[in-house]
C-alpha cells in the first residue's frame, strides 16, 4: 500500500501531542489490509534509553480511534508501534544533528565516494543542512573525514556496540 500523506502528517501531530517523536512510518500490506509500521522515540533520548513496550502499547491504543475513523484506511488495517531499536534509523535532519558523535552506518544507492556501498564511522553532523547540497559528515576509522551527499544515501542508522 502507498503512503497516505494526511495520515502521515496526522500521526506525527498526534505523537507529538502524546510526548513522542515520529522516527519512521513504513506502509505495507495491500489496499484491503494496509499495514502501518510506526517507530517512535522520546524526544532527546539517548541511545539505549528509549520507549518501552508498554509505552508502544499505550501509543497504539491512543492512535487507533483516530485511524478507525479515517476514510483512507480499510477497516482491516494493521498498526504496529515500536521503538526504533538499538540500530535506530537516521531519517530526518534533526537525527543527524542529535546523534552527532555516535557510531553510524550509511548505505548508498550505489558506491559511496567510490569506495563501498556501506560506510561506517563517527557521525560529525550535516553540512549545508536544508539545501540541495546537504551531506552527512563522517569520521572513518582511519581518521579521514568525509562528506556523503544525502541524495546518494539509501539508509543510515546507529550502530550498536557491545560493551
Amino acid at each position: 500500500m502507498r503512503a497516505v500523506p494526511e495520515i502521515d502528517r496526522g500521526l506525527e501531530e498526534r505523537l507529538e501531542a502524546l510526548g513522542y517523536e515520529l522516527v519512521e512510518i513504513r506502509w505495507g500490506g495491500s489496499g484491503r489490509r494496509p499495514m502501518l509500521k510506526v517507530r517512535i522515540d522520546k524526544p532527546d533520548s539517548e541511545p539505549g534509553s528509549g520507549v518501552t513496550v508498554d509505552e508502544c502499547a499505550d501509543v497504539s491504543r491512543a492512535l487507533e480511534p483516530w485511524l478507525d475513523d479515517h476514510e483512507a484506511l480499510s477497516e482491516q488495517y494493521v498498526l504496529e508501534v515500536s521503538s526504533p531499536g538499538v540500530d535506530r534509523p537516521l531519517v530526518r535532519e534533526r537525527d543527524f544533528e542529535r546523534f552527532r558523535g555516535e557510531h553510524v552506518a550509511v548505505k548508498g544507492r550505489e558506491l559511496l565516494l567510490g569506495r563501498s556501498a556501506r560506510l561506517e564511522g563517527e557521525l560529525l553532523g550535516l553540512a549545508d543542512a536544508g539545501t540541495d547540497d546537504e551531506s552527512v559528515r563522517l569520521r572513518l576509522s582511519s581518521g579521514e573525514e568525509v562528506s556523503i551527499p544525502r541524495s546518494e544515501i539509501r539508509k543510515a542508522h546507529l550502530v550498536f556496540t557491545w560493551k
